[in-house]
């Protein structure tokens, strides 16, 4: 037997002047920043390496088209994945802070 539990949709997002141009640079900024890394991979990646930088083409309109025509549907991603970045940089430069001092 299957039990399904359905999410609620997430609210709309809150619309400002200028948030249209900001969500395309973040919807296209993402799956570059991937096609750059795999790009930049020393190791030849062949057919998988091909069809990854297609998928990053795809994504990249995808999530552009969203940005800009369903703008009110579209949330960041900086926002989302960068706050817990930061976070983790932040303890890293603290664990090397304490490493230093306690030498």
């Amino acid at each position: 037997m299957w039990v399904i539990f359905a999410r609620a949709p997430s609210p709309d997002a809150q619309v400002w002047p200028g948030r249209r141009v900001l969500a395309f640079v973040d919807a296209v900024a993402w799956p570059a920043a991937w096609a750059a890394w795999l790009l930049g991979l020393s190791i030849p990646l062949g057919l998988v390496g091909q069809c990854a930088l297609a998928w990053c083409g795809v994504v990249a309109v995808r999530r552009a088209a969203r940005a800009v025509v369903e703008n009110h549907r579209y949330h960041f991603t900086t926002w989302r994945w960068g706050r817990w970045l930061a976070l983790v940089v932040l303890f890293a430069y603290g664990l090397k802070l304490v490493a230093s001092l306690s030498v």
